[in-house]
């Protein structure tokens, strides 16, 4: 399988696993240097993550269709290069003693912006290496790496974090990156511009939204955008008052509440390996409404979650239900979105698409804090459970747009 794959293909899945890795051992390090270091509180705290997001987001809206004019692996070292250089400075500033909160939402908001931009033209990438038919086994092994770090590097930031800080852990996560570049600059080859032998062609205005034309005007990718951006958005706004619900009157230690989280996260793992088999079983279009719907059935529980051990256990189920069923979800997703998309427009569309999908995570969890505020954490989580029952309407209801080529080898 390696070797059909291809020696590119096998340099841009290491970038990933490496830039992938650093982001998890990371994970959190900026509210804990807010809060242990500079003393933020809960405010700065929400700003940190909220404008973060947002800002890079509408930083990175020029930055598709900029992308679809040239190299794209140029485009993927430049972005691992920024993310470098922008978290290098904080362990430097804090070295100095000149770190403070503002640098902090600006290295965000520049991380965020480069995150989008370094995705839109690995999609591309992605594209041009392999093979239309070997799609899924591509994105399957990215989904499965995704989860392989989600499981293992968090336990080791923390404990990286308890020996030495969280600024460390920063220091890490920006060594993660420029490991990426190196992967892709190793990739090799040459990468003819996608204008041809001159210059890049120039952005116009209205190249802006593009990438949004592409996916509502395309049958086969604007009902997974819709329920994809509609089905995240509201699984993540259920956190913050789960995670009240759970460390508030249900008593739980901030342990088990970890616990709770990590441990279903081996359910990426088995879902990401499913995915090849079932599609070369059932089919993609069967597998995309069967793990599409599933994955929507399962957050209600969390409106009945109760204290001690059977609490817990309800939590675990859970979640271990959903990360199953979305990681055989996704990478057939991903697969699905590469092909019924242009050449020329890859990342712009995967620009546009990653943008949405931030945007209304971050909108949804808003304002899910302000129902639960006025309505209590119970009823916030089983109003989130009850609409994600009715997203399965969003998704394809025929297979009549399947791309030319949809077999899977598996072998």
């Amino acid at each position: 399988m390696r070797g059909r794959l291809g020696r590119g293909f096998g340099w841009l899945w290491a970038a990933y696993a490496a830039s992938t890795f650093g982001t998890w051992l990371a994970f959190d390090a900026f509210p804990l240097i807010a809060v242990t270091v500079l003393g933020a509180g809960p405010t700065q705290v929400s700003l940190l993550a909220s404008a973060g997001l947002l800002v890079g987001a509408v930083v990175a809206l020029p930055l598709g269709p900029w992308v679809d004019l040239r190299r794209k692996r140029a485009v993927m070292i430049a972005m691992d290069l920024v993310r470098c250089a922008a978290l290098l400075s904080i362990p430097a500033a804090y070295a100095l003693g000149g770190l403070g909160f503002g640098q902090l939402l600006l290295v965000s908001v520049v991380v965020a912006a480069a995150d989008i931009t370094f995705t839109a033209a690995a999609g591309a990438c992605l594209k041009s290496l392999v093979e239309r038919d070997q799609l899924l086994v591509a994105t399957s092994r990215f989904e499965s790496t995704t989860w392989t770090a989600t499981v293992l590097a968090p336990p080791l930031g923390g404990a990286l974090v308890g020996m030495a800080g969280p600024v460390v852990t920063v220091a890490a996560n920006a060594l993660s990156h420029l490991l990426s570049a190196v992967g892709v600059r190793a990739i090799g080859g040459d990468e003819p511009h996608p204008a041809g032998s001159g210059a890049p062609a120039r952005l116009r205005r209205g190249d802006l939204l593009d990438g949004w034309r592409t996916i509502l005007g395309n049958p086969a990718l604007r009902p997974l955008f819709l329920n994809t951006a509609l089905v995240n958005g509201l699984i993540m706004a259920m956190h913050p008052p789960l995670a009240v619900l759970m460390l508030g009157p249900l008593g739980f230690a901030p342990w088990q509440y970890a616990l709770a989280f990590a441990l279903p996260c081996v359910g990426g793992l088995i879902g990401s390996r499913l995915a090849r088999p079932l599609v070369a079983r059932c089919g993609r279009h069967r597998v995309l409404r069967t793990a599409g719907t599933l994955r929507a059935c399962w957050s209600i529980g969390l409106a009945f979650v109760g204290p001690g051990t059977g609490g817990l256990v309800l939590v675990l189920a859970v979640e271990l239900g959903l990360i199953t069923c979305a990681a055989v979800f996704t990478p057939v997703q991903a697969a699905h979105r590469l092909e019924h998309t242009p050449d020329d427009r890859v990342a712009r569309t995967l620009s546009a698409w990653s943008i949405s999908v931030k945007v209304t995570t971050a909108a949804l969890t808003a304002l899910w804090g302000l129902i639960a505020a006025l309505t209590g954490t119970r009823t916030a989580l089983a109003l989130a459970g009850l609409l994600l029952l009715a997203t399965p309407l969003l998704l394809p209801r025929s297979d009549a747009d399947r791309a030319p080529r949809e077999d899977v080898r598996t072998t």
